[in-house]
């Protein structure tokens, strides 16, 4: 039964022995409306509203003293791609890209891998001082910086099991709920189609929740290595 019930994540097309599933994650491109191309349609300017408050609050997180132009514009891309792939995959028949580890430790990893490169090499002090806490005991200060190794270290697996969690279970639960459909009465089965819509409603939510985490966490791990 649970094999069957997460084979719904399983990659399922494909042509000559090349799987077209992962192809939903430029499908967004595709259904952009022509209008949003014509400045200054309504599209676009609240597209334009989104980002720039994005930009305003990502710098704001990486901090005034050493902000580079243009580094906030790398997470608002990072949080616009996890949205649009999270809200395809609400769609029925369409591939949901970010529930899979593959590509969530993707986005995490080489992003966190470049965090602590450019941290050690540029900032060594400044990244063996993050290792101990200000005000800590010296006989605690061995395990502290334990600690804090691992905490650090499981910080890109931390970033791509949540997004890839959260977007497993409503999934699963949103079959689990449909599966029993046909067995149900006609009173029952309004009742299901209500909770059905209220909990895309909420999957909807925690598309767009998702991806602001993901990206605002993303931004806090970098400015940690300044």
């Amino acid at each position: 039964m649970m094999s069957n019930l997460f084979s719904v994540f399983d990659p399922s097309t494909s042509m000559m022995n090349l799987s077209l599933n992962w192809i939903s994650t430029v499908l967004g491109l595709f259904i952009i409306p022509m209008s949003f191309w014509l400045i200054p349609s309504r599209h676009f300017i609240l597209w334009n509203k989104l980002l720039m408050g994005l930009h305003m609050e990502f710098k704001t997180l990486l901090g005034m003293k050493k902000v580079y132009k243009g580094a906030s514009f790398i997470f608002i891309s990072l949080f616009s791609m996890i949205m649009f792939n999270n809200f395809l995959g609400l769609f029925p028949y369409i591939f949901t890209s970010t529930s899979h580890m593959v590509l969530t430790l993707s986005l995490a990893l080489p992003l966190w891998i470049s965090f602590m490169l450019f941290g050690w090499i540029n900032n060594t002090q400044h990244m063996f001082a993050h290792l101990v806490p200000q005000g800590t005991p010296p006989i605690l200060m061995p395990f502290m910086v334990c600690i804090e190794t691992i905490s650090n270290m499981i910080r890109p697996g931390t970033l791509a099991v949540r997004l890839a969690a959260n977007m497993i279970a409503g999934h699963l639960l949103l079959t689990l709920l449909g599966n029993t459909g046909p067995f149900l009465s006609y009173t029952m089965l309004s009742l299901l189609i209500m909770t059905q819509i209220a909990l895309l409603v909420l999957e909807s939510a925690v598309a767009i929740i998702q991806s602001y985490v993901f990206a605002v966490l993303s931004t806090l791990y970098s400015s940690e290595v300044n």
